[in-house]
Formats: structure tokens, C-alpha cells, sequence
């Protein structure tokens, strides 16, 4: 494999305790089965020897032998993935029945269900390689979510946390909610993904609130306003995982989904899959992630944004006849965020 270009690094590449952060990547595309991209992602990582498939299910393949843990292939279909864990048998009516039915469902999903590459949480450092990954599978026709009207194909990603007290929890926060109108303008959303209520927006309420001068809750205070505003996995930053991470018993009591899978990382919920782009890779939402990350290490400036947010928001005429993405645009920019 031919040694993938460097991304660029944010302010805080160690945790706490002193070791290398890392990201988990998710990418979503149509146009390769799920073996066909089992086997480019053990060609990319291994060369044509190495790494182990398993097959946890006829939907799913985890493919071991990277110390950063096992990387998934699946089809994003829950239903579908639990069916397929099942072992098939046939020989009764009740049995062909559930057959037929899988195999329709299966049909259907195909057409419209993207194939999932989830990689391990993987060192900041070894974040190229997923360029590498993204080259070859676009060069076997992957398509990412343009390609059809139906499709609503993203990437996300999942940073691990530099610290959990308090303070960086809210900052960064605080730092997503002064940037989401100019992310979004960014990224700008695909239709379908937008129609589907993938990622909603925070609510204004809950913004206004939290970018206010003056907010300073603790831990426990910060999650309980977070539940009662935001119920849901459906934001571009989902705060869900590391919520139940770090009180699982108080996520627990709010919000009854199984898909909410406990980790010490951010869900970054907003990129478009762009996979079949020449000119697209991690990088295009990674840089975008960055100025998040900026933002948040730097505690001065982060103060200064969310005082003029807060002053815009609590300014009907301004928020009627100015525009957020502008201003926040220019105010990165004299800022040297960008």
C-alpha cells in the first residue's frame, strides 16, 4: 500500500492520560456488494494475504487482524442484520416463508440500502489511510449519495474526546452550536438525507441557552439539559454515545433506543458520502471538523463567538435580516480559524 497523505492535526491530539486520540469513520456508498468490499478493504489494510474475514451474518463481515480492532462491511439495515444472524431453515412452510420474505427484503434493500464500511477507533495518525481506502473503492464504483435521488449515503465520524470534565465537554459543544448554520452551508447537505431528518439542527431554545454567558453547569446538569432538548440520535452532533458512556443510568432513564452504542467519542453526524468525487476524501469533512476542534481549545475565542451568537440570536431584527453563516464565515477568518 502506498504510504496515504497526512491529515491535518487538531490542537489536542492526546487524551488525558496522555495517549494518542483516536477516530472511528464511518462511510456509507452503493455499487459494490458487501464481499466485494471485504475484499478491497483486506487488499487496502493487509495486501491479498493478510487480516481475517468473519462472517457474523449473511449482511455483515468483520475483518480482524488490525490492532486497532475489527472493521465492519455491512449492509445498514438493522432488521435485515438480525434476520441474516439467524440460521435459515426451509424445511417446513414457516420456515419458507421467513426464507421468501428475507430474500425480499433483501432485494429491496439492495437497491436502496448503502453497504457500510465501519472502520476501529483508529490513531489520529492513521486517519490517511482512509484516503487510501476511499481511492480504491471509488476506482471499483462505489457511488456515494448523488448518484440517485433515493440515496441519503453519509460519512461520520467519531473523535475521541480529549478529556471528559466539564469544561471540555461544554466547549466543544458550545463550539459545534456557534459553527452548525456554517457547517451545514459547508457541507451542504444532500435533499434526501435533509428530507429524512438524518441530522436536524439543534433547537434554537436549547442553543440560546447554551451558548448564554453565564453557562457554567456541572456534568450532570449539562447531560440533563442536553436529554431534555435532545431525545434523540437525529442531530449532527449526536452526544448520545458518550453521554451513556460516562451515565449510562441517566441516559438510560430519558432515552429507550439500542442503538445508541456507549463510547467516549463525539458522533459527528452531518458529512454527505461524496465517495464517487475525484476531488472528495476524509479530508473535505475532517477539515471541516477541525475548526470545531479549534474553537474549542481555545477558550478566549470561544467566549467571544458565543457572546455575539447569543447576541444574534436574542435580536429578532438582526436574525430577520442578517445572515449567521456570513458572519460566522468572516469572524473565523479575522480570527485565523479556518
Amino acid at each position: 500500500m502506498t504510504t496515504p497523505k497526512a491529515l491535518r492535526m487538531p490542537p489536542l491530539t492526546q487524551t488525558a492520560e496522555g495517549r494518542e486520540r483516536r477516530v472511528g469513520v464511518e462511510i456509507e456508498f452503493s455499487g459494490l456488494t458487501i464481499a466485494e468490499t471485504a475484499d478491497l478493504v483486506r487488499g487496502v489494510l493487509f495486501g491479498e494475504e493478510g487480516g481475517e474475514l468473519f462472517h457474523p451474518g449473511r449482511y455483515e463481515i468483520a475483518l480482524r487482524g488490525d490492532p486497532a480492532g475489527d472493521w465492519a462491511v455491512e449492509l445498514d439495515f438493522a432488521f435485515l442484520k438480525s434476520m441474516g444472524r439467524r440460521e435459515r431453515v426451509e424445511d417446513d412452510f414457516g420456515g419458507a416463508v421467513e426464507g421468501f420474505a428475507e430474500d425480499l427484503l433483501r432485494m429491496i434493500a439492495e437497491r436502496i440500502v448503502p453497504v457500510e464500511v465501519v472502520s476501529p477507533p483508529l490513531p489520529m495518525s492513521r486517519l490517511g489511510e482512509c484516503n487510501a481506502l476511499i481511492e480504491r473503492l471509488r476506482a471499483a464504483g462505489a457511488r456515494g449519495t448523488a448518484d440517485d435521488p433515493t440515496y441519503a449515503f453519509g460519512m461520520q465520524l467519531n473523535p475521541e474526546v480529549p478529556a471528559t470534565d466539564v469544561d471540555t465537554l461544554r466547549q466543544y459543544l458550545q463550539a459545534f452550536l456557534c459553527l452548525e448554520d456554517w457547517l451545514r452551508e459547508r457541507v451542504a447537505m444532500d435533499l434526501t438525507r435533509r428530507l429524512t431528518f438524518f441530522a436536524d439542527p439543534f433547537p434554537k431554545g436549547y442553543v440560546r441557552t447554551t451558548v448564554a454567558p453565564g453557562y457554567l453547569p456541572a456534568r450532570a446538569g449539562l447531560i440533563d439539559d442536553y436529554l431534555h432538548a435532545n431525545p434523540t440520535r437525529n442531530r449532527a452532533l449526536d452526544l448520545l454515545p458518550l453521554f451513556a458512556h460516562l451515565d449510562p443510568e441517566r441516559v438510560r432513564a430519558r432515552v429507550k433506543d439500542e442503538r445508541i452504542k456507549p463510547r467516549p467519542t463525539f458522533h459527528y453526524r452531518l458529512p454527505n458520502s461524496e465517495i464517487d468525487r475525484p476531488d472528495w476524501d476524509l479530508g473535505v469533512p475532517w477539515d471541516d471538523w477541525l475548526v470545531v476542534e479549534r474553537l474549542a481549545a481555545d477558550p478566549v475565542r470561544l467566549e467571544r463567538l458565543c457572546a455575539t451568537y447569543n447576541a444574534y440570536l436574542n435580536d429578532p431584527l438582526g436574525r430577520l435580516t442578517g445572515d449567521w453563516k456570513q458572519e460566522c464565515q468572516q469572524w473565523l477568518s479575522e480570527n485565523s480559524l479556518l
